[in-house]
């Protein structure tokens, strides 16, 4: 009798779990979640609209008809670890109640239309390693709290409204190997990067003044990074392309005056592969310690102000094989190897004061500016 007594206790304990499986502090947080997306914005086939909290658990299997998608739970079925939603168009604020995920290890609102601030309190997800609010429009600034979740791995909230400057915490996420902030509107510097972070991209946003030796120290493992499109001023320094894991540059579409370049130390390995400095107002001669590189397969420095001739080492590199010097003022005959018929490097080197630049090679297209043009910003007469 004892026995068959604690067997339906057991069978009563079962079904009710079974009935209520997901952490109570969870359920609140996806409640109140979906309760900031507004209603007409959420279409009857998208995840959203499977969440019924009235009919089904949400870590509770099989789903077949509610909770659908959009979340990703635990293996004992009780905390939600992922918030990952379809791109559905969702429009509404991401609620600070967000902060009740506390096992979330990834959040993905991508491609929706979440807009307003991005609340501090999510500084208390502290599991969270991937977090994903790409193309929405969120505004204000990047919240200092983030810099807390010492667990990210990767952050991207490109393409939306951020303003102000970036926290000058960002190195405090020590395990950060990705930063896309591209397509905002953030001003300011470039605070000290994370000592692991890998990938950097801050292209079209309007950070300026100079690229500063201090920000990049501690990034030993950075292999790329984008921050075309600023407003960033001055000279860059040796320092920056000599960067122990730097492989990808890009630039390009900021005031940038003035580069310098030394070779690198062959006693190390440099894995620079591309450099992308178009678009700038770069004065002076085109480098010709870049042909140094070992690795070194795309160069541009389009539509700046170089004078000089193209440096013969260019034409030795090995490695080069796409090259655009077109925009500047470079004069003396083009390098034989980039004009051949059979050219093995793209790119051009037109609309500069090149002379016996041969009409039919692709490399010397568009044509060369007028003679009065050259002459002018040498003072005289183009010295070949």
């Amino acid at each position: 009798m004892t026995c068959l007594l604690l067997l339906l206790l057991l069978l009563l304990f079962l079904f009710s779990s079974a009935d209520s499986l997901t952490s109570p502090s969870d359920v609140s947080a996806l409640k109140a979640f979906k309760a900031t997306v507004k209603p007409n914005s959420i279409p009857p086939w998208s995840c959203l609209a499977s969440w019924d909290f009235t009919v089904s658990d949400p870590c509770a299997s099989p789903r077949r008809t509610h909770f659908t998608c959009g979340i990703t739970c635990s293996s004992d079925s009780t905390r939600v670890t992922q918030l990952t939603l379809d791109p559905a168009g969702y429009t509404g604020r991401l609620t600070p109640l967000i902060s009740g995920l506390t096992e979330l290890l990834t959040l993905d609102l991508a491609e929706n239309n979440f807009y307003g601030l991005i609340p501090s309190s999510i500084s208390s997800l502290t599991s969270l390693k991937t977090l994903i609010l790409r193309s929405n429009s969120f505004s204000g600034s990047l919240p200092d709290s983030v810099t807390r979740l010492n667990s990210l791995e990767s952050i991207d909230i490109s393409h939306n409204s951020l303003t102000g400057p970036l926290p000058k915490t960002m190195n405090s996420l020590s395990n950060l190997r990705q930063l896309d902030l591209s397509y905002n509107k953030l001003t300011g510097a470039i605070p000290k990067l994370p000592k692991n972070l890998i990938d950097l991209a801050l292209k079209a946003n309007t950070l300026s003044g100079p690229i500063s030796k201090d920000s990049f120290t501690e990034s030993t493992q950075l292999e790329i990074v984008e921050l075309a499109e600023n407003s960033f001023t001055g000279t860059l320094g040796a320092w920056f392309f000599l960067l122990e894991s730097i492989q990808q540059v890009d630039l390009a579409n900021n005031t940038l005056t003035g580069i310098e370049v030394l070779p690198p130390n062959l006693a190390g390995e440099n894995n620079l592969v591309a450099v992308e400095l178009g678009f700038n107002q770069i004065r002076g001669n085109a480098p010709a310690s870049f042909a140094a590189y070992p690795r070194l397969s795309s160069l541009s420095m389009r539509y700046n102000v170089l004078h000089g001739v193209i440096p013969s080492e260019y034409e030795r590199s090995k490695t080069l094989r796409r090259l655009y010097l077109d925009g500047n003022f470079l004069t003396g005959k083009p390098p034989a190897r980039f004009v051949r018929t059979d050219a093995e490097v793209m790119g051009s080197l037109g609309n500069n004061c090149l002379q016996g630049c041969p009409g039919k090679a692709k490399m010397c297209a568009p044509s060369q500016k007028p003679f009065y043009i050259c002459k002018q910003a040498y003072g005289g007469k183009p010295k070949s």
